[in-house]
Parts: structure tokens; sequence; C-alpha cells
């Protein structure tokens, strides 16, 4: 017999489906809102809200891409040419979002035509869109950057006639990252497909913001070929580099003298389904200071990574509280998951008796294995181990309530407690301002530490989140580096940290970034970017290490010249008005007209600020239908494309025969679920029997 509570569970599971179609329905009607009219001349080639769409067939538009950087000290400067060959006998629209490292600086943009070389230029957002949309009515050729997250861009070419090429040029300059002796130079290659929450789209702008910031995926069954890319570095670290490898690729090393190596892909191209990182380290010790300086428009701008010296443990390592989150969206699936798994599990075995634990998991729902943390005793350690073993990547990717979670702390104010937050995650979300927002409000006394899985994680969200959390961000990208990267990073959180950091530059006044100082974990230098005038005299930073007062002092007078100081400086900056817009400290308007300032005076590419490059002359005929078309990403490697679409109809976004289920498909965010009309379905059938068992038992006299 059917219980009343079987009933009552059966009604609210019922009651959550009708509360997802309501759901739905509001943000179709939002959508439908912003699709183009039928009087709209290229209402044809729109870009609408694909979400999940996959492409079945080969586009009309190929894209080979080269990818040449640089690296002189701890800059690099990356040049990335995309070829756009219209393979069709119609004029095209061709638009393609791509990554780039998370704190690069995009500054230049030239479009190749034939023998004509066309100069991008740097302009308010708006005005380079009016330029674009003219330039595209008027049949001319233009070419279009936009920044669409900080490091997710777009580019955009319009009218590409029957079997032309294309060349667009974009160059960026980013810092090397630098741990322990060891440095690192990462190159996106592929977004991975981001979540959406439901809840972000409230009006037409987040639509369109929604749309711009996801990409049809191409079917596994078009290949690897698909989107081809050849990398070369070269590589001067100002010393004789030692231990050169690529984790993720085959390479060749070829010596240059002086110093300097080309490095190449083994095989010449590579898909563009995983990040490309390139790390080297120098001989014996690794020097303590690299200081680099540069005059740029009347104000000198200076780099400095100054690295404290290593400290072992003094004495015993103080009890510790450790909240592990752990990501099991549907991007998680395949060979993320099983990493992430691997990660918790080490990290697990490492708990000693006086430390406490818990356990936070989530997709689009969230689960705590406890209530609060408990002790690390042997029964509680195995619990948590074998919930870890039993987790499946599905759902969306939900991560704010998880984060929210983690930072409720209900021993705030313990005095000597340490309380270390540890995400494992891909980051494959869109909402990173309510993430930053969250940590930026309610850190208290914890520290958040990011594990980025996977071959293409979102790395500005992570290193956003430990940088604003007094953390540290970590990559795993396969499961054979889970050990040794989680021994390192597990390692790191139990040594002192150097913490209370203050600098100054004697009799002068100085702009720094990053405005507040992070703590430094072992090994890590801190990174400091400086403009003011006529800068001389010494450096000192400050603080505690291992409990002890510890400084370091430079003379600025030793620094090397670098053409990459300012603009570094300047990327920077906007990262900190950035984190005080999510901490309130700055409103919304006002910190666009910041960034707005610096991206139209340093001539970088931001979130207010775009790259135009157009020709004077039309090349479409009057009267040329324009077709556009947007170019599709790959899976990341290591990503279960059945586990991401199952069953679900996935069709090319050209076919127009599809029809109604196109539009089904436009109306579904892009998210990382699986099942969701399953789901739905399943809910209303067990609110009918629930009612129905209800009003049974209601005529029985037995409800």
């Amino acid at each position: 017999m059917i219980s009343t509570r079987d009933i009552r569970q059966r009604i609210a599971l019922g009651l959550t489906a009708l509360a997802a179609i309501l759901l739905s329905t509001l943000v179709s009607a939002s959508l439908m809102a912003s699709e183009p009219s039928d009087d709209d001349p290229f209402a044809a080639g729109g870009l609408m809200l694909r979400g999940k769409g996959v492409t079945e067939a080969m586009p009309a538009m190929r894209l080979g891409t080269d990818i040449s950087a640089k690296i002189s000290g701890q800059t690099a400067r990356v040049t990335v040419t995309q070829a756009f060959r219209n393979t069709s006998d119609r004029w095209m629209e061709a638009t393609y979002l791509y990554p780039l490292p998370e704190d690069g600086a995009v500054d230049s943009l030239n479009m190749i035509v034939g023998q004509r070389i066309f100069i991008g230029k740097i302009r308010t957002r708006e005005d380079a869109q009016a330029a674009y949309d003219k330039a595209l009515a008027e049949g001319r050729k233009a070419g279009l950057v936009e920044q669409v997250r900080a490091n997710m861009f777009r580019n955009t070419i319009a009218n590409v006639g029957p079997g032309e090429t294309v060349l667009v040029q974009v160059t960026f300059q980013a810092p090397v990252r630098q741990l322990r002796g060891s440095y690192a130079l990462r190159l996106p290659l592929v977004v991975g497909q981001r979540y959406i929450p439901p809840h972000t789209i409230k009006g037409q702008a987040d639509v369109a913001d929604a749309a711009n910031a996801s990409a049809p995926l191409a079917h596994p069954d078009l290949g690897d070929k698909l989107n081809p890319v050849t990398i070369s570095v070269e590589l001067a670290p100002g010393f004789d580099p030692a231990n050169i490898a690529s984790p993720y690729h085959k390479i060749q090393v070829q010596k240059m003298g002086d110093g300097r190596r080309m490095i190449t892909l083994a095989k010449g191209e590579t898909p563009a389904n995983r990040d490309f990182e390139l790390r080297w380290s120098a001989p014996g010790t690794a020097p303590a200071v690299a200081l680099f300086k540069q005059r740029h428009d009347g104000l000198d701008y200076v780099m400095a990574a100054i690295t404290p010296p290593s400290s072992g443990p003094t004495g015993d390592v103080p009890p510790r509280e450790m909240i592990f989150v752990i990501d099991n969206s549907g991007s998680m699936s395949g060979e993320s998951m099983r990493a992430a798994k691997a990660s918790l599990l080490y990290a697990l075995g490492t708990l000693r008796p006086q430390d406490s634990f818990n356990i936070i998991r989530f997709d689009d729902t969230m689960t705590m294995l406890f209530e609060d943390a408990v002790p690390a005793s042997a029964d509680q350690v195995a619990l948590g181990k074998r919930f870890t073993q039993g987790l499946d990547a599905d759902g969306g990717t939900e991560m704010l309530p998880a984060l929210q979670a983690a930072l409720s702390d209900r021993r705030e104010g313990t005095p000597g407690a340490i309380r270390q937050v540890v995400f494992l995650t891909d980051g494959d979300l869109s909402n990173e301002r309510e993430m930053m927002a969250e940590i930026s409000q309610h850190l208290g006394r914890s520290r958040v530490f990011m594990v980025g899985i996977g071959s293409a994680p979102n790395s500005y969200l992570m290193s956003r989140m430990a940088e604003a959390g007094r953390g540290t961000f970590t990559h795993i990208g396969t499961a054979e580096e889970v050990d040794t990267t989680m021994r390192d990073l597990l390692d790191r959180l139990s040594l002192p940290v150097a913490s209370g950091l203050k600098v100054v530059v004697d009799g002068a006044n100085v702009e720094f970034t990053p405005a507040v100082l992070p703590d430094l974990y072992a090994g890590e230098p801190l990174v400091l970017l400086a403009r003011g005038k006529d800068l001389s005299g010494k450096l000192t930073v400050s603080g505690k290490l291992a409990g002890q007062d510890w400084s370091r002092t430079v003379d600025l007078a030793t620094a090397q010249p670098s053409d990459a100081v300012a603009k570094l400086w300047a990327n920077r900056r906007i990262a900190d008005i950035e984190a005080q817009r999510w901490s309130g400290q700055m409103d919304g308007d006002m910190a666009d007209t910041a960034i707005e300032d610096l991206g139209l005076k340093f001539h970088l590419v931001t979130s207010r600020t775009s790259l135009i490059a157009e020709d004077a002359t039309p090349s479409r005929p009057a009267g040329a239908k324009l077709t556009r078309e947007e170019l599709p990403l790959l899976l990341p490697a290591g990503w279960d494309f059945d586990q991401l679409f199952g069953d679900q109809g996935y069709h090319s976004a050209r076919d127009a025969a599809a029809g109604q289920q196109e539009l089904e498909e436009q109306l579904d965010l892009p998210e990382t679920a699986t099942g969701f009309m399953a789901s739905v379905w399943q809910g209303l059938a067990l609110l009918a029997l629930g009612l129905g068992a209800w009003v049974a038992l209601r005529r029985r006299g037995l409800a």
C-alpha cells in the first residue's frame, strides 16, 4: 500500500517539475523576444542562443590557427594568427569564440586580405560595434575583436568572399608563472562549454551576453582536424633553461645560442582541444628577485617578482579545518571526474586525527556530507572516501550555493585555527562575478584554494577566486598528475605563510597593483606592478614569515628594461577595479568608466573597449546575400560527449528543416546538464500519481 509519505513526496517532486517548466517558459519568452524579425536582411545569419547546439556537418568557413610566442625574462609576447577560409560559393560573415590567458593583455589587431593589411584601432565597445555593423551592411571587410569574459574573446569577420581567405592577427602579452624555481606559460586552446545559471538571465542584455559567451560544439564524427593549431615558442628567460617540457603535448626543442631555445610541436600541429603548457626551470638556485622597468608616457612602470625564503615547519602543524568542495556536474564527466575523485581521495588520506573536515559536492544541486566539519577519525574519513567514490558527473554547474556553504563558518573567531577551503572543479560556468562577490564579502578566516581539473579549465575564475580568497590556484591536467600535484599543494598548505605584506618605495608616491597583497605560500613569488613619477631608490617588501618579521629591499636602479611592463600594469589594474566592483567598493558605472579609460589609454581590449579594423572599399556586390556562420569548438580532451548530450537531439544549426526542434534547442540555456526534460516528465508523472492516490485515500477516509 502506498503511504501518505510517498504520496507527499510524489506531489513535491511534481511541484518542483512545474516550477522548472515555469522558469523555462519565462526564459524562453525572453529569448523569443530577442530573435531578429523577418524584415531584418541579416536575420538568417543572426546570432541566437544555441545553448548546446552541435554541428554535424563541416562548416563553410574553415579555421586554422598559428600561435607564435616569444618569452623574454618573465613576460611573453604572443601572436595568434587565425586564417578564415571561405570554402563556399556564398559571401560569409564568420565568428569564432576563443580563449586567452586570464592575465593576458590584448593590444593589437591586424587584418590581412591578399596583400593588404588593415591595422586595428581601439575604440569604446559601442563605437567599435557600430563601425563594424556599418562596414557589414555596406559590404566592406571588417574585423572585430571583443572581450566576452576576461579570458574569452570573440573574433568576427565581415564580408568574406567565396573562396577567399582572411587572416586575423591578435597580439597579447602575459606574465610567466613562477613557483619554486620552475616557470610556466599556459596557452589556452579551447573554451569549455560554460554553464549559465537561469537566475542570471534577467533581461535582453543578459540574453545577448549568454549568446555571446556560447558557441556550437563540433560533433566528434567531424574529427580532430577541424580546428588545427600550430605553436612555436622562442624561449629567452635570461638564463640557460633546464628541464624544458610540455606535459600535454609532444614538443621539439632546438638550441639557438645565448641561452635561447625554439620549441615547436613534434607533430607540427595539434587539435585545439587541450590547453598547451610549456614548463622550464632555472639551473641551480632560482633568483630570489626579478626586476623590470619601463618608461611610458612620462611615467615609470616597474614589475618586481620577489620570493620570500623557504621556511620549513616550525614545530607541529596546528589542527586544520579542511572543507573539500568537489564539482560533479556534467562538464566533469570522463577524465575530469576521475581526476577530481582521485585528488579528493588523496587529500582525505593526508588528514590527521586532530584535523576536522567536511565534503560538499555540487552540480545543479548540492549535498554536504556532514552538517558541519567533523573530526578526521578513521571511521569518518572512511565514510568520506565511500562518499567520494560514489560520485558521478551529471547536471548543471551551480557553484554559488556550494561556495556559500563552504564559507559558512560556525567557529569564526576561534583563535589560532586554520580553515582551508579546497575546490576541485573545471570552473566552466559563466557567473564569475557572483563567485568573486561572495568571497570578497564573506571570506572571514577561511582561505580558498582552487584546483583546476581537466584539459581546459576556466583559469580566470579559479585564479581570481584564489586571489580573493587569499589562497592559491593549482592545475591538474591529467589523472597521472594527481599524486604529485596534490602532494605538492598539501605540503605547501602545511608550511608557514608569508602574511601581512606591505610594500614601500623610498620617497616616492607609487600606485601599486594588486591593491591588496596576497598571502604567500612556500615557493610563491610576490609579483608587484607599480607606477610612479621618476621611480628610483629602494623598494622594500615586509611582512611576517613563520611568526617572525621578514623584509627584503631591492634597488630599482638594477631593473632590466622591458617594453611589456606598462600594459601589464594596466591589465592588472583593471583586475583590481573589478575586485572593487565585486566587493562593493566601487559602483558599476564608475568601474566601467575607469576600465574604459585604461583600455583607451593603453590600447587594450577590455569589457569596455574593442579592436576594430576595416576596409574603406566595398567588396561584397550590392544585393549579394550574406550568411553568418559561427565556427564550432572542439570538445575539450577528456570530456565525455555521450554523458553531456546523451540521447538528446542534436543537429547542425544550419539545418533549416529542423524547424521546431532547432527552436527548442535555441531556447535551451547553455548548461552542462543532461536529461532535464526527462526529469520534468518524471516529476509530472509523480505529481499525477500522487494527486490520484491522494484523492483515492481521501474518498476512503485514509488521508
